[in-house]
């Protein structure tokens, strides 16, 4: 017997489908990023002293910054799950740009503000 409330794994309208590919792109573009923040910042590490004063700083703010996005990523989890309880699914798409949202973003300012 075929449950009606099942959401469907691709999606089935064009503007799904646009969700869908903001997804990808949203995921690709963490990727790049992070890739980049990280070579940036093993750059800044081997040219100055690790107990400098804006070595210091910036460790500390990179640290800062995981930490509020991981508990951000983690509220946007956790709505999904009390609202499919409820019976409300988004479908997947919907749900991994609303978790990746927190960490797209400060990853792409840490690429900007380690580029200057």
């Amino acid at each position: 017997m075929k449950s009606t409330n099942m959401l469907p794994l691709l999606p089935t309208t064009p503007l799904a489908m646009f969700d869908m590919w903001k997804a990808g792109l949203m995921a690709f573009e963490l990727w790049s990023t992070s890739l980049s923040t990280i070579t940036m910042r093993h750059h800044l590490w081997q040219t100055q002293p690790f107990f400098s004063a804006n070595m210091m700083k910036e460790n500390q703010k990179m640290v800062t910054e995981k930490l509020e996005a991981s508990m951000e990523a983690g509220l946007e989890m956790q709505k999904a799950l009390v609202n499919s309880m409820n019976g409300q699914l988004a479908p997947w798409w919907i749900t991994s740009q609303r978790t990746m949202k927190p960490y797209h973003q400060r990853s792409s300012a840490n690429s900007r503000r380690l580029a200057k």
